[in-house]
């Protein structure tokens, strides 16, 4: 038999309607046992110093957790790439890789070990808490596994990267040396956004994360400061519990500024403020203005503060100070300033001589320092206590509460406060012109990314602060002296530096063991201080940032593979990691090596839940992914959710129908057309083969369509497009099942060999083309059709494989466009398509390219006649209606001038399509056209106003019986294939049938036979026939049994 079985019957091999799941599951399982991946790669060499390589890095995900829809959708990306660069002859290996370091790991073991605090941990011992978090990140990866296996996900897990490895761990302190080396790495005091909970900084990547700003209810005071002049001074703030530690207030000097007498006490804000205060200050407040001032005029004046901590301990503190980000949008025009919690802050009292003071501790509690407070928490009993004794001191003259979005950890979710630390920093600020600079190398997708997202976050980079106060992490290789009388620091970027130093080769590069790598300190001539490790571990996301060199061990190994192999030809991820992964790979590639990480970006959207919010596992708004395998198949979502907008940056709201959706629009039709194939190939007892020169008119168009299916998603795809190749092949796939398919079928049933050899190869393109969009199914459509080992072996179709027929697409292109505006009048006049109609008249400008077709037309459409003319006047017309609402933001007060030219019929086509009105052309949606005509026919206007069809709708009984006939036959088909008779078993047929339908079929019934393969037609009562409708709703029995 040439092909796989086909039949309706359980013994089919090429079922009618499969189970997608279980044809996955078997691909799936040949896939493994002939080691199908690794051949792919094999049979496609590197070359000479990789010149045939295709770089792609795959960004490593936490092995501490389970996979979600967001890795499920960047997964098929990362299989989509790869698999169309090996079919165009690329070597492309797709090395997997695991996040191990850092919070998310230790909140996780923290979790698991009842933990609370950093003292805890030290309790337990950092070597046994190290321990649990190396168990927790690798925990499920036997689940990401089978996981990516079912995506039909191909990568390398057996040669996997882990950034805890010893070997990459090397390679990060090594960039750190580097960096150290160039002047890029320094040590500083900065206020930064501060954990609590966690005790440790944050950076500004990670407080620029999805979903780490929140709504949060804060209490906001204004508070009154005693001027040595007499006046209060009013200042506003959001942070009560820093109050304590004010050093400075600050005006804009540019600012107009009031004092106001009230309740015989005078205040001083901004003018501005005024009415914001007049439930405080009275309604009339501006007549009681007793002074004004430019804030000029009050820099230098003194205070005192709302609180004596540290009131007359600096010379330079507890006075106004000038501040150009000081606003009136707001508070009360005067800022609080307290520089160890704020960043701003902290400028203007650097710039004053002003030392900061800082009466917090790690965990956000205040210590002894402000002994009333003193171990109360500063965000909810701190603040309490502080509002109330302001309340009782007099000095509170409002307390409100003040929604905002505020920062929150992304680890452990709770509130951040800023607070002064001392830290590591990457100097960005000095190479950020160079990284703006390279990014015009990358090629985004989308692009706007490029100059938007990107850029403008490039523009704006700020120092990378890369220490973090934990445990589980690379470390700070920074060895300093213990004693400040003789200071020295090391920097250590390798395995051999700290074996020469200490003696021995360190084997895990980990706290607490390279903690212990202590020495004398050789600047310390009385031999008594030791040098040692600062305490810090390094940001995770550094160790991300490092992937492209350290997953290889760079420079100590494959350092001449990596300098052929760098950039990395295509990475991708969501586009939140514009502030994440890419940028720090773009900071650490350009310090360390002056290039750019990566040559081709993809930045998608984000993947919401079916009510359009976040994916909620207690919500349970989106549909469960295992589910969705079992139900629908992997191909079904790869296709859902590579045809969408999510690819070019949007968001997409998923849905169990939109994922059945992608069956019905892919898989379905791929299917189809190849069961079709095998089931009349089989029945005639013909197999197909590679063909190419038919002169059949609807081959030829078959052939010619494909060759533009090809160049379509090649093009789509070497440009990263992928929801664009989609879109191609999705379209192409509604011409070969719902044009070339249906208007064959006689043809094939006749076992017309240039049929059957066309459609076998445009199969064995499309199976080639569509392989990395459906890449389980197109394997069984092309092991079915060749024999051949697997479609990912098989290359990708050159452009010119086919034949090209840029004239014959337009033309059958335009008749299907004609036809489909012909059958939705039939739809709106509900005359079924089984009923024919007397005739059809097409009136369009280039009606004259349809001549060939017209016999093909009165087919599709089912009429008697069809009439082409030029004459488009002569049945209607069109009325162009422009669209203001839409027009007039771009036109301004010229959409009136068009308006009235349109009315007056002064408007005109472009040869570009476009409409021009008075001048002006406009743009799509800005108008459109609407058909009028008289009342001799139905009309339905062709895309674009090109032309006008109008269907004759009167029924004569003749054609009214013909039209019975048509139902009648359908029916018997559909009885057929209830019977699982193949295509050409040959029937006796009995029809119950009486009145109108037994006079029409009676008439036609040689029509009936040979339609339907009846050696016999019979009438009679039928007691257990199959029941079908023809006609408007008549119900008739008929049988039918094999001869």
């Amino acid at each position: 038999m040439p092909y796989p079985k086909a039949t309706h019957g359980g013994e089919a091999t090429v079922p009618a309607q499969p189970s997608f799941p279980k044809l996955e599951a078997e691909v799936l399982q040949y896939w493994e046992i002939d080691r199908t991946f690794q051949a792919s790669i094999d049979a496609r060499p590197a070359g000479a110093n990789g010149a045939n390589e295709f770089v792609f890095y795959d960004g490593p995900p936490f092995a501490n957790g389970l996979p979600h829809y967001g890795h499920l959708l960047t997964g098929y990306v990362k299989d989509v790439v790869p698999r169309y660069m090996t079919m165009r002859g690329k070597h492309v290996e797709r090395r997997f890789g695991w996040d191990t370091h850092g919070m998310p790991a230790e909140v996780t073991a923290e979790k698991e070990l009842g933990f609370k605090t950093k003292a805890d941990i030290e309790e337990f011992g950092v070597a046994a808490f190290n321990e649990a978090c190396r168990k927790s990140v690798l925990r499920f990866t036997s689940e990401w596994r089978d996981y990516v296996t079912r995506q039909a996900r191909w990568v390398d897990f057996d040669n996997d990267y882990k950034t805890l490895d010893t070997d990459y761990m090397e390679s990060v302190i090594w960039a750190f040396k580097s960096l150290w080396d160039k002047g890029l790495i320094y040590q500083g005091f900065k206020v930064m956004w501060y954990c609590w909970r966690c005790e440790t900084p944050l950076s500004n990547t990670e407080t620029k994360m999805d979903e780490v700003y929140r709504d949060r209810q804060d209490p906001a005071v204004t508070v009154a400061l005693r001027m040595d002049t007499g006046e209060k001074a009013l200042i506003w703030t959001t942070t009560p519990w820093t109050l304590p530690s004010n050093l400075a207030a600050a005006v804009h000097p540019d600012v107009d500024y009031v004092t106001v007498e009230h309740d015989g006490e005078r205040y001083l804000l901004a003018e501005a403020r005024l009415s914001a205060y007049a439930r405080e200050l009275g309604e009339d407040a501006a007549e009681r203005v007793v002074a004004r001032y430019k804030g000029s005029d009050l820099v230098g004046r003194r205070y005192r503060p709302p609180f004596d901590f540290f009131y007359g301990q600096q010379p330079n503190a507890h006075q106004v100070l000038a501040a150009d980000y000081v606003t009136t949008e707001d508070g009360t025009g005067i800022v609080h300033i307290a520089p160890a919690y704020g960043e701003a802050d902290k400028v203007v009292t650097d710039a004053a001589g002003i030392q900061v003071v800082g009466p917090v501790n790690s965990h956000g509690e205040f210590s002894d320092e402000v002994a009333p407070y003193a171990g109360m928490h500063v965000l909810y009993e701190g603040n309490r206590a502080i509002i109330r004794d302001l309340k009782e001191s007099g000095l509170l003259l409002r307390h409100e509460t003040y929604d905002h979005p505020y920062p929150h950890c992304w680890r452990c979710d709770n509130p951040l406060i800023q607070r002064a630390v001392s830290s590591w920093f990457v100097a960005v600020t000095q190479f950020r012109d160079r990284m703006v600079e390279l990014n015009q190398q990358i090629n985004w997708v989308p692009e706007h990314i490029k100059d938007g997202q990107f850029g403008k976050w490039l523009a704006n980079a700020i120092d990378w602060g890369i220490s973090r106060n934990r445990y589980w992490g690379s470390p700070i290789p920074v060895w300093q002296s213990d004693d400040p009388n003789y200071p020295r620091t090391d920097v250590y970027g390798s395995l051999d530096e700290l074996e020469r130093d200490f003696g021995v080769r360190p084997t895990d590069l980990h706290r607490p063991m390279i903690d212990e790598l202590v020495r004398p300190n050789p600047d310390d001539p009385t031999g008594k201080s030791t040098m040692r490790r600062v305490p810090e571990v390094l940001d995770c996301w550094f160790d991300s940032g490092s992937m492209p060199f350290a997953q290889v061990h760079y420079p100590f190994e494959n350092a001449e593979w990596f300098e052929h192999h760098y950039p990395g030809d295509f990475i991708v991820e969501y586009n939140g990691q514009t502030r994440g992964w890419f940028y720090l790979m773009h900071v650490l590639a350009t310090a360390l090596f002056d290039r750019p990480a990566f040559r081709n970006c993809m930045a998608h959207g984000i993947v919401l839940g079916d009510d359009g919010q976040k994916m909620s596992k207690s919500l349970k708004n989106y549909p469960d992914v295992n589910e969705v395998f079992e139900r629908d198949g992997s191909d079904a979502m790869r296709w859902f959710l590579m045809a969408s907008p999510i690819l070019r940056g949007g968001n997409l709201i998923v849905t169990e129908r939109g994922i059945r959706d992608a069956v019905r629009q892919a898989v379905l039709p791929l299917w189809n057309s190849y069961y079709f194939l095998a089931l009349y190939a089989n029945a005639e007892g013909v197999e197909g083969t590679w063909r190419t020169d038919s002169t059949h008119v609807l081959d030829r168009y078959v052939l010619a369509k494909t060759h533009d299916l090809v160049v379509d998603v090649r093009e789509g795809l070497d440009t990263y497009d992928v929801s664009g190749a989609c879109a191609a092949v999705r379209e192409y796939l509604e011409v070969l099942t719902n044009w070339y398919v249906r208007r064959s079928r006689d043809r094939f049933w006749a076992g017309d060999k240039d049929a059957v050899d066309t459609l076998h190869t445009v199969l064995e393109v499309v199976s080639r083309v569509a392989a990395p969009l459906l890449p389980l199914t197109t394997e069984a459509v092309w092991r079915g059709l060749t024999g051949s080992r697997s479609v990912h072996m098989a290359d990708w179709p050159a452009d010119d494989l086919l034949p090209a027929d840029a004239d014959l697409v337009a033309g059958m292109d335009r008749v299907r466009q004609v036809a489909s505006a012909a059958l939705s009048l039939r739809k709106t006049n509900k005359l079924r398509v089984r009923l024919p109609l007397a005739r059809l008249v097409i009136a369009a400008e280039d009606a004259e390219l349809l001549a060939p077709f017209s016999e093909l037309l009165a087919d599709e459409v089912n009429v008697k006649q069809v009439e082409l003319t030029r004459d488009v006047a002569a049945h209607g017309r069109f009325e162009l209606v422009v669209n203001a609402r839409a027009a007039g933001p771009r036109l301004g007060k010229d959409v009136q001038v068009v308006i009235r030219a349109v009315k007056a019929g002064e408007w005109t086509t472009a040869d570009s399509g476009a409409v021009v009105a008075a001048g002006i052309e406009l743009r799509e949606g800005e108008y459109e056209r609407r058909l009028v005509t008289g009342d001799h026919g139905v009309a339905a206007p062709l895309p674009g106003g090109s032309g006008l069809v109008l269907l004759d709708t009167d029924v004569t009984p003749e054609l009214a019986d013909e039209g019975l006939v048509r139902d009648l036959v359908r029916v018997v088909q559909q009885a057929r294939r209830d019977a699982n008779l193949d295509v050409a078993d040959r029937i006796s047929l009995t029809l119950d049938v009486s009145g109108d339908v037994e006079r029409a079929a009676r008439t036609h019934e040689q029509f009936i036979a040979s339609e339907t393969l009846a050696t016999s037609v019979s009438y009679g009562q039928v007691s257990h026939g199959f029941a079908g409708t023809v006609g408007e709703n008549v119900t008739i029995h008929v049988t039918v049994s094999k001869n």
